[in-house]
């Protein structure tokens, strides 16, 4: 393909005739013939990489900087937007061929993309999903390393579910991969926001960056769908460039949630005197589902019909999931990681709970150490018992994660920095009608320590641990 055609859509300086076979910008991806882009990374910068680079066979390199090297040099003003631009183009624009789906927000991310796949696929549209726990197209399941993919990869995704004659495709879209340029050059029709609690400051700094970050999705969009309880929607509504639909439980909306009742299994509520009813516990399960709402009906499918097909929706692996163990007490697992997802899973374990709520809980290391505090106070102040271990401690050593929890703890707790022993510990002490909850690893049935990713599913464990208790 030329220049002239991948760049398509971005100023450059250079030779637009100049043919390549494929875009990388990973060094150790090079492919004869293909187009080199150097990223300016956080770790790295891919300037530093264009001379090995075109040893190894590429042909053209693409810089936002000056760079010397012994082959044809593009230039252009953002390497990131254009690598995005040139990915699409590459596969054709695929994303210009379905409907596209984008989420943003802190929590509820995962649980809203499979709700809308489920409403969507009970009209026979044929749905695309790539999310945190798997990418997926109709039924078949593609498994993911993380939200969103890089570009290249992202592209080449929407291109095989173009291929497969996808309807729809719905995705999760982290703050990562909107301030990344990663979907830059998507085609989005709707761009959806479910909530902003404090998370990944690590890498934004402020949750004012955190907040802009996400609101870039709302000058991608040609909808955007709001929680009008959550504040940060009033900035996306002052600096988006789309049309608007609202939801709400408090505020005043398009589409607002009255009569809510919040029951062991499920939720039910009313939303412009149409009744739903949602398999999933939990308040926030009414945040979630509103969303899925609005964006179906902004979509153009009546309220009606949307009811109807969440009667028959079920929850998602590691969202709010108990796990049916035979014991008088309750066992819950859930992806809960942030201060706001430790409150969300108390509050909805303390309204059917007839015992005590017991959470297990750590913190993953290399990441925003600010919230761990935050989540040891309001795990200690929501729980009648904490026991806190480790999550995945990645590079960092698991008992000074521990430490910077401690220092937001208050009531009665205990540490077991071994997960597995920690929760062995929490079914041997657990009571008659009590709840325990397993919050932070949800779906992934992995634990990353040091920089080496171990098995570790915590449903397995589960009932691994039950069958050694039944020899005690």
């Amino acid at each position: 393909m030329k220049i002239s055609q991948l760049l398509n859509g971005i100023q450059f300086e250079g030779n637009g005739d100049l043919d390549v076979s494929s875009v990388v910008c990973d060094s150790r991806k090079i492919e004869p013939g293909c187009l080199f882009v150097c990223i300016k990374g956080y770790a790295s910068d891919g300037h530093s990489y264009a001379k090995s680079a075109v040893e190894q066979g590429a042909s053209v390199i693409l810089a936002q900087d000056k760079i010397d090297v012994d082959c044809p040099v593009i230039y252009t003003e953002n390497s990131r937007k254009a690598l995005a631009v040139a990915c699409a183009n590459f596969h054709d624009n695929p994303s210009e061929k379905f409907k596209l789906i984008g989420i943003t927000g802190t929590n509820g991310k995962t649980t809203t993309t499979f709700l809308i796949k489920h409403i969507l696929e009970c009209d026979g549209k044929k749905v695309g999903l790539i999310g945190t726990n798997q990418n997926m197209i109709g039924d078949k399941i593609i498994e993911t390393s993380r939200t969103t993919p890089d570009a290249f990869e992202l592209q080449a995704l929407f291109a095989k579910m173009a291929e497969e004659k996808v309807d729809a495709v719905v995705m999760e879209v982290s703050s990562h991969a909107l301030f990344l340029d990663r979907v830059y050059a998507s085609d989005f029709d709707l761009g959806l926001f479910t909530n902003l609690t404090q998370d990944h400051l690590d890498f934004h700094g402020t949750m004012e960056n955190y907040r802009d970050a996400k609101g870039i999705l709302f000058n991608q969009c040609k909808k955007g769908i709001l929680n009008a309880d959550d504040k940060a929607s009033q900035s996306f509504l002052k600096t988006g460039t789309c049309s608007f639909l609202e939801y709400s439980i408090d505020a005043p909306s398009d589409l607002k949630a009255e009569n809510v009742k919040l029951n062991k299994n499920s939720v039910e509520f009313s939303v412009n005197g149409v009744d739903f009813y949602l398999a999933i516990p939990g308040k926030f399960s009414v945040y979630n589902g509103l969303c899925a709402i609005s964006a179906v009906y902004g979509l153009g499918y009546d309220l009606e019909f949307i009811a109807k097909a969440l009667k028959t929706a079920h929850g998602v692996k590691g969202r709010a999931e108990v796990i049916d163990l035979g014991f008088d007490f309750t066992v819950l697992i859930d992806y809960a990681h942030t201060p706001d997802g430790i409150e969300n899973i108390l509050k909805t374990a303390r309204g059917f709970a007839k015992g005590r709520v017991i959470i297990l809980f750590g913190c993953g290391g290399d990441r925003d150490p600010v919230k761990r505090p935050i989540m040891g106070k309001t795990a200690s102040e929501l729980a009648d018992f904490c026991i806190v271990t480790s999550d995945n401690p990645r590079t960092e050593n698991p008992s000074l994660i521990i430490e910077d929890i401690l220092k937001g703890m208050s009531g009665e707790y205990v540490v077991i920095e071994n997960r597995r022993d920690a929760i062995k510990y929490a079914l041997q002490n657990a009571k008659k009608d009590d709840v325990v909850i397993l919050a932070g690893k949800g779906h992934e049935n992995y634990q990353i320590i040091g920089t080496e990713k171990f098995h570790f599913d915590e449903q397995e464990i589960l009932f691994q641990l039950k069958e050694e208790m039944k020899g005690v």
